[in-house]
């Protein structure tokens, strides 16, 4: 198959070079992220493969089919970036990469909680500028605190192994999944109960702005808030204000709502024009990291296999088990 890649980076490369070594397939590398404007750029591939800031909206998906492409391949879990609809109307196969490896995800998500929780950040600052004193890096045991997990998938169930390991008394909200020695709640009683609330749930119309003004005033007073999962699943602003309030008491993302133009991309040299993300990053009890809880080499291996082997099953039979459309 002649595939086209897009937003492709160094290691993404290396990665699908590697799992493609003697497979077969015909790479075609496009560094600029799938737009309408740029999915001309795939003509006379037999599939696409993006990730989770390209837009494979209908108007994309158009001039992708009238190129020849059969098969978005998404290298992620997630989806909400392609219109399943619109590729569906247009005889195009949506497939996905269901697991790769939760373990990066999960153990990035404690990561977040650590540092927010002992202030690791500001530690890390401050002891580079000669400064030890320990004034405001006061944090908790998390031995004997509940976490409340919203989403209770692969992810979900691996974040709450490692909770379960420190002590941490492990809520979840899934409608449809469960855990092992984690306790069902309603996302009331979750947001009404939980030291921290942690993310892991996928972006839908249903799940959009989830963590809203409303959601924030039932949490406990102070609570911790960790998404390693979408952006759009917290009302940005309405975080903002329950910081600025003391409601939130501190917010770990490595996902944002509207990242599309800023992640994976260095902008160090540029002023940065989102000025809602740029009031975020102004609060000490704030952590912000760009989109990297899955990049592990581990996980980057398993997306390049995973990802291969929906097109190679594709090429072969025409049907793919992991398709979305």
């Amino acid at each position: 198959m002649k595939i086209a890649f897009f937003n492709t980076k160094r290691y993404e490369k290396q990665a699908f070079e590697e799992a493609n070594r003697g497979g077969g397939h015909e790479f075609l590398w496009i560094d600029l992220p799938l737009r309408a404007g740029t999915a001309q750029l795939a003509h006379g591939s037999d599939a696409a493969c993006v990730f989770v800031n390209d837009q494979a909206d209908a108007a994309a998906i158009a001039v992708l089919a009238a190129g020849g492409v059969k098969m978005i391949a998404t290298r992620s879990a997630g989806f909400n970036h392609i219109d399943l609809a619109a590729a569906k109307a247009a005889g195009i196969v949506v497939a996905r990469v269901p697991a790769y490896s939760p373990y990066a995800v999960a153990e990035y998500t404690l990561a977040l909680m650590l540092s927010l929780n002992r202030h690791v950040h500001r530690a890390y600052n401050r002891v580079r500028e000669g400064n030890f004193a320990l004034d405001g890096l006061l944090g908790f045991d998390m031995h004997g605190r509940t976490v409340g997990l919203i989403g209770l998938g692969k992810i979900g169930v691996c974040t709450a192994r490692i909770l379960q390991g420190m002590g941490c008394n492990v809520v979840g909200h899934d409608p449809v999944s469960s855990a092992p020695g984690v306790t069902p709640v309603s996302l009331v009683e979750l947001l009404g109960s939980s030291h921290i609330v942690s993310l892991h749930c996928p972006l839908t119309p249903q799940t959009r702005h989830l963590i809203n003004g409303e959601s924030i005033q039932r949490m406990k007073r102070g609570a911790m808030l960790i998404n390693t999962s979408r952006g759009a699943l917290v009302d940005t602003m309405a975080a903002i204000e329950g910081l600025k309030s003391g409601q939130l008491g501190s917010l770990g993302i490595d996902v944002y709502e509207e990242e599309a133009e800023l992640f994976f991309e260095d902008l160090s040299e540029t002023v940065i024009q989102d000025d809602v993300f740029a009031r975020l990053l102004t609060f000490p009890n704030v952590l912000v990291t760009g989109h990297q809880a899955f990049f592990t080499a581990d996980a980057l291996a398993g997306i390049a296999a995973a990802t291969l082997g929906n097109l190679s099953e594709f090429a072969a039979t025409g049907q793919c088990r992991n398709a979305l459309s």
